[in-house]
């Protein structure tokens, strides 16, 4: 059973606990409130400003797991603090690590500081939970995507799209990575997991899936050097950086160029298209 009372409180409270700067937003100079306002939590939690303040003014029909899952992340709540969240609005609370999409209160302080750096936070399955503004100019928003078709790796055998964005040369290395990461995830989550899951589905949709599966490879990891084909700047080399959350089984990626090149140019005009879309 909900807690109106309880979650109204809980919610106003880390929201007056956190600051613009917590949330990579800037602080205006007549800022007055005190910590966050309700349309920015709203904002960061990718809903409407009237749903949430219902929430904080206990009102409004019970919150699904969906809409918890979403505030948790925009509110920065620790494991701990989302699960609490979660009893309060009458719900089990997901299960731990395994590649689950809450991302850790520090990973999201890190990606908040790289505003002007494409970087992204996926789990192990590839599934982008957060994107810096840089990031889905680069990549455009993959954080949007549901179902199976949030794994790069599920799209990478099911929509031709997908391969349009990296170089034709690594495309054949890219689809024997794919698949041989699926299956080490698989044999480590067991047969019931989402990577099973995703496997079973493309074994039923992908030809050159199941050619790759039967050879059981395993072992394969990414290039540092990614060779992408951006639609609007053209070709890119950028050095990835990684960084591992295990408890989560999530991974922050950092996409850099080398200053002065080619590729750092075309970032910086990118990054320049990337805020005339958002204006």
């Amino acid at each position: 059973m909900i807690d109106r009372r309880g979650l109204a409180e809980f919610l106003r409270t880390r929201r007056e606990a956190l600051q613009p700067e917590d949330v990579g937003l800037t602080r205006g100079a007549r800022r007055r409130t005190t910590g966050l306002r309700r349309e920015e939590v709203a904002a960061l939690s990718h809903m409407s400003t009237d749903y949430y303040s219902r929430l904080e003014q206990e009102r409004g029909p019970q919150p699904s797991e969906h809409m918890l899952a979403s505030i948790a992340q925009g509110l920065h709540l620790s494991l701990d603090e989302r699960d609490h969240l979660f009893h309060l609005a009458g719900h089990t609370p997901p299960a731990r690590g395994g590649g689950r999409d809450h991302v850790s209160p520090g990973m999201l302080r890190i990606l908040d500081r790289l505003d002007d750096t494409p970087a992204e936070i996926v789990t192990e399955l590839g599934e982008t939970l957060v994107q810096s503004r840089m990031g889905i100019a680069l990549m455009g928003d993959k954080v949007s995507l549901t179902g199976p078709e949030r794994s790069l790796g599920f799209r990478w055998f099911t929509d031709p799209a997908t391969r349009e964005f990296y170089a034709r040369e690594e495309h054949g290395f890219l689809s024997r990575m794919y698949a041989s990461g699926l299956r080490e995830i698989t044999a480590l989550r067991g047969p019931r997991s989402r990577a099973a899951e995703l496997a079973e589905l493309l074994l039923a949709r992908s030809d050159e899936f199941r050619t790759l599966w039967a050879e059981h490879e395993v072992g394969l990891r990414p290039h540092e050097t990614k060779h992408f084909v951006h639609p609007e700047v053209g070709a890119l080399e950028l050095h990835c950086q990684r960084l591992v959350d295990p408890a989560q089984a999530q991974s922050l990626m950092v996409y850099t160029a080398v200053p002065g090149s080619e590729s750092y140019e075309k970032l910086s005009l990118l990054s320049v298209i990337g805020a005339q879309a958002l204006g």
